[in-house]
Formats: structure tokens, sequence, C-alpha cells
């Protein structure tokens, strides 16, 4: 994949190949006239995530949506769809608790404008058939990542995984509030301008909301040079909460299964993060955040909705 190529696809005319400014994916900023932009990959049903994000800026949401061009945007290149987006200038977040207070509102006010249905087409989650050889086999991965690092893992994590796998069909029937949602709210998707400003919302979709909330307890610090290298602690998470429900109620039915739906975003998202890169676990930060998220799988009881 050649980022001239997708470059000069929107009329850049960029001879040298440039650098990604985002270690993990191609992500490339660039002129246009006056204005820096982002280039940057986007899901494949890329009209339905535009329509959504346009609608939330409408609202008034900090969200990115796509910069006005002569051409399309978004554009495909290959089977990869690309847009534009602006660059936002600001801080980054660095876990102090008026930081964490206002992510809480922020995520409260997008959900609080979802509609009732699926109305954008937004990609629907459905994973709920994980099996025990998975299991197995991440564990296995995770275990030689981890001894590699010099690190031993507790035991007790696989048995947690197993029980999450036990726990699907229950969720799946259990026909839990959705919602649309950007699905990836985490601090290095922000920036704080100094409210906090959503720049990546490509990963959205139509999913139970308290999934959405335990996403973000769980990985909010992932991947992030100034934050934390851990989950939040108990009171961030309260702080979190208590800007989120400024704008969004949970019902006793959520919290009923909350504690089965934080194991099973764990079993989606943590265990697949642990398993696939073994080149975090030779980064302390990262490190020590995996180290909190085996801790908080372990037992996360005290983190309550």
């Amino acid at each position: 994949m050649k980022g001239t190529e997708i470059l000069n696809m929107f009329g850049f005319g960029v001879e040298e190949e440039p650098a990604s400014i985002y270690p993990y994916s191609p992500v490339y900023r660039v002129k246009y006239g006056e204005q820096d932009v982002v280039v940057k990959r986007t899901q494949k049903r890329a009209a339905s995530v535009m329509s959504y994000t346009n609608m939330l800026k409408g609202k008034g949401i900090n969200v990115v949506t796509p910069v006005k061009l002569k051409i399309d945007n978004p554009q495909k290149y290959e089977d990869t769809n690309f847009v534009v987006y602006p660059f936002i200038e600001g801080q980054k977040y660095s876990g102090k608790d008026n930081e964490i207070y206002e992510a809480g509102k922020l995520l409260g006010q997008i959900h609080s404008y979802s509609p009732a249905s699926n109305d954008y087409n937004l990609l629907g989650y459905d994973v709920y058939d994980f099996n025990e050889e998975e299991v197995e086999e991440s564990m296995e991965a995770i275990i030689q990542h981890a001894k590699k690092a010099g690190l031993k893992i507790d035991p007790a994590l696989k048995i947690k995984l197993l029980e999450s796998v036990a726990n699907q069909q229950e969720l799946y029937r259990a026909n839990l509030p959705h919602v649309a949602t950007p699905h990836d709210f985490k601090a290095n998707n922000l920036i704080l301008t100094p409210d906090p400003y959503l720049i990546d919302p490509d990963n959205a979709a139509w999913i139970p909301k308290i999934f959405d909330l335990a996403l973000a307890l769980l990985l909010f610090h992932n991947e992030h040079e100034e934050a934390p290298d851990r989950v939040f602690t108990t009171n961030e998470w309260k702080l979190f909460l208590t800007g989120y429900r400024e704008y969004m109620d949970i019902s006793d039915e959520e919290k009923r299964y909350w504690e089965k739906a934080k194991q099973h975003v764990f079993l989606d998202e943590g265990m697949w993060l642990m398993a696939e890169y073994e080149e975090d676990w030779q980064k302390p930060s990262q490190q020590e955040l995996f180290n909190s998220l085996i801790h908080f799988m372990i037992d996360s009881a005290n983190y309550r909705l």
C-alpha cells in the first residue's frame, strides 16, 4: 500500500512517500491549502459512518467529519476506504480528573443522540461465537509473550475467559439496549481543545450500550504515552460515569448483566490485544497495562454501573 497513491487519489500531488503519524496503521498529515488535514483509513461502511458522524456534528458534538474536497471524500484505494479529516489542534489527555469527567460527558452525549434503531446502517455487533479452543490458543500465545518479557500469567485468567465463553449466549438472548456509537472511545482518539474532541470515529457500530461502556473502562488508556499505564481506578470510573449520567441513564437490567458484559468485552477485545501483539509485551507501559487488565479480569466487582 503506497502512501503517495492514497494521497494523490485525493488530489494532493505528493511525490515522496509520506511517513505515517500513527505506528499501527497508515495516517498521513498533509496540507490542503492553508489547512492541515489527516488522511486515514475508515471502515467498509464508509457512507454510513459519515452520515452518522455528520449527524453528531450537527448536534454540536466535537467529532471530526470529512473535509469538503473537489472530489468525493471518502475514496476507495484497492479494497480499503480512506477519508480526509481536519487535523485537530489541542492537548493530549493526561489522566486528570476533569479530563476523565469530561470524557464521560462526551460519551454520554454521543449515546444520547443515538436513534432507537440502526437508522444509519452501522455495522451490527454479532461476536458471540468464541469457543474454548480459541481461549486455549490465545492463552498459550499470551503465556509465551509474557515469558519472553520475564513475566508470569495468573492461571485464574484462563478460568475467567472460559467462564466468559459459557456466558455468551445468555448475553446474546438478553436483547440488551443498543446504541449507535464510535465504538473506540479511548484517550488516544481524543484531543483536548480544551473539551474532548473525538478524532477517530471510524469504528462506528450498533452495539449493546453497556459493551461500549465496558470497552471504555477496559481500554481507555491503551496505546497512550501520557495516560496512566493501567485501567481506570474505581474512583476514576465513578468520575467517568458521573459525566456519562448527565446525559444517559443505565437501566436495572443493564446493571444486572454488567459483570458478564465486562468479561465478554475482555474476551472480545482484551484477549485479542494481548495475544496478537507480541511486541507490546516488550514495552514497559503496555506490560503494566496488560497486568492491570489481567487483574481487572480476575476481579472487577468494585467497578459498578
